[in-house]
């Protein structure tokens, strides 16, 4: 299984643009846990008018405490965090069973000061993706889309990610999807040793004083509003992609005071979450990039009717799945991979980042030539970035008491039917980045959520709601459905895009931007100009 992260993508052609530009490292293979050790420096600001200072003495906000001090460990190094202002928040670990008695974590804080002398005091707070990515590691990103340019920039570990205490990660079952590139990957076998593995790790976490019913999206949301309390700020704003598009929405639910607007990006409401609205996902992604390729001669009269060549692809692999080998950079030796239908599904989800490349892929495969594909999938999984960074407790704390419970198996495959008809029940069963989901979760053992949980974000905070056209991982029509709810909502689809069009498309950093200066009149502009990725034509 897989979380929704929006920055690491599978491949490891060259990591560019449709137009040209280098895609940022936060979308070219870079994870969770992109922290540096740093010492306090440079201090933040905060406050609804002139700005204060962030961070300078220890706060309490009820049972939680935020105290100043070094900036979090990294996996790698991210430079901007020696200007940061650093510290920890300290809270309940599970707010109802413990009432304030029970065991207390800390989650990490970093500041990053804005680039103007004279800042605005509304802060922005960054909510990560995955579920389990660290925000820390987020840092280029926001940074590379100039989003420090007015405000400073506040980024906390959810709990459980790779720079809080404890960290809930999982490198045996990272280290298991590296190492079974070999098998199929939809078979039950697979999964039964996937699920075995899941097991491992829960009870390792166990063993060590876990809660693992307390690492879920509402524990967090509490986990934001008090460290808006802890930190003195009277008025902040909140930027949430992917998965923290699910937890800004229950943010903006649960504890609405303090928050002067939202952006969400990569849209995953709470009320849909799951593995039906993740195969609408691959329907409306997919389509994007097979239509953007029929509207451009030169890739229609190379790949016609590939819409209908990526569907018969995955049948046939299902049926008869191929091994090959291929060499992948890092790797001593050569990587043997097995394609069959749920991991080409799997790739194009990926892919979409890179669609220039897409039709030539798919066409390559279907004349017997699968090494394209076969080598972005296994450069992917085999990045060190893919190995123990990712908090799997806190992944399966969201699946497992949010989202499972309020669908069935046999509704993922229901949705996937009506969306693909012609795959087979074996590839709908696992929905794109959720294989194996409900047999985890069995494992995992942990209670549900209550039903409120599903509840639609009713709110008139201003909110701008961003999508990609390309986006195969969270629905483009997922911005239109929550901002049907959120009175001053201002909705847009950026085209030809993939997930999280933050990371990939200076429109959308334009926009977010002028968005924090004016929540309500945010310069869209820019769109008119957007064109498609010019494809690939092969040979």
């Amino acid at each position: 299984m897989t979380p929704l992260r929006p920055h690491r993508t599978s491949l490891r052609a060259p990591h560019r643009r449709h137009d040209g530009r280098r895609l940022p490292a936060a979308l070219a293979g870079v994870t969770a846990g992109l922290l540096a050790a740093g010492l306090v420096a440079a201090p933040a600001h905060a406050g609804s008018g002139p700005a204060g200072t962030l961070g300078t003495v220890a706060r309490t906000a009820g049972h939680s405490r935020f105290v100043p001090g070094p900036c979090p460990r990294t996996a790698d190094p991210i430079p901007a965090l020696k200007d940061a202002h650093c510290g920890t928040l300290t809270v309940p670990e599970n707010r109802d069973r413990h009432r304030g008695r029970g065991r207390k974590i800390t989650l990490a804080v970093a500041i990053i000061p804005a680039a103007a002398k004279r800042p605005a005091g509304d802060p922005i707070v960054w909510l990560a993706g995955g579920p389990g990515d660290d925000a820390v590691s987020e840092i280029p990103m926001a940074l590379a889309g100039g989003l420090n340019r007015d405000r400073d920039l506040i980024f906390m570990s959810q709990r459980g990610t790779y720079s809080a205490d404890p960290e809930l990660t999982c490198p045996n079952v990272d280290e298991f999807v590296a190492n079974s590139l070999d098998l199929v990957f939809g078979a039950p076998s697979t999964g039964r040793l996937h699920v075995e593995e899941t097991r491992k790790c829960r009870d390792r976490l166990v063993r060590r004083g876990a809660d693992l019913s307390a690492y879920n999206g509402t524990e967090s949301a509490a986990d934001y509003d008090d460290l808006r309390k802890a930190l003195g700020i009277e008025q902040w704003n909140v930027f949430g992609i992917s998965y923290g598009t699910d937890l800004a929405l229950q943010y903006m639910r649960l504890h609405p005071r303090g928050i002067r607007s939202v952006g969400i990006d990569g849209v995953l409401p709470p009320s849909l979450a799951g593995g039906a609205v993740t195969w609408k996902a691959a329907r409306e992604g997919f389509d994007g990039i097979f239509k953007a390729c029929e509207d451009q001669p030169a890739c229609n009269t190379r790949y016609p009717h590939l819409k209908a060549t990526f569907e018969r692809l995955v049948s046939e692999l299902e049926a008869r799945p191929i091994t090959t080998t291929v060499t992948v950079p890092g790797q001593p030796q050569p990587v043997k991979v097995t394609l069959d239908g749920g991991l080409l599904v799997n790739w194009l989800t990926f892919a979409s980042h890179l669609a220039a490349g897409v039709p030539r892929s798919i066409d390559e495969l279907a004349h017997g030539n699968p090494q394209r594909i076969a080598e972005q999938y296994a450069g992917g999984k085999l990045s060190p970035q893919a190995i123990g960074r990712v908090s799997h407790g806190l992944v399966f704390g969201v699946f497992c008491r949010e989202w499972t419970p309020f669908e069935s198996e046999a509704d993922v495959i229901r949705a996937g039917r009506r969306l693909f008809p012609s795959f087979p029940r074996s590839v709908l069963a696992n929905a794109p980045l959720l294989s194996w989901m409900h047999a985890d979760c069995r494992a995992w053992d942990v209670p549900p959520a209550a039903p409120s949980i599903r509840a639609r974000t009713y709110s008139d905070i201003p909110t701008l709601v961003l999508s990609g056209g390309f986006d195969s991982q969270t629905a483009p029509s997922n911005g239109a459905y929550a901002g049907r709810t959120l009175s001053r909502s201002t909705v847009v689809t950026v085209p030809y895009v993939a997930h999280v069009v933050f990371a990939e498309s200076t429109c959308a950093q334009t926009m977010t931007v002028s968005f924090f200066e004016r929540p309500d009149a945010p310069d869209t502009g820019c769109l008119a100009g957007l064109q498609p990725p010019t494809f690939e034509i092969g040979t």
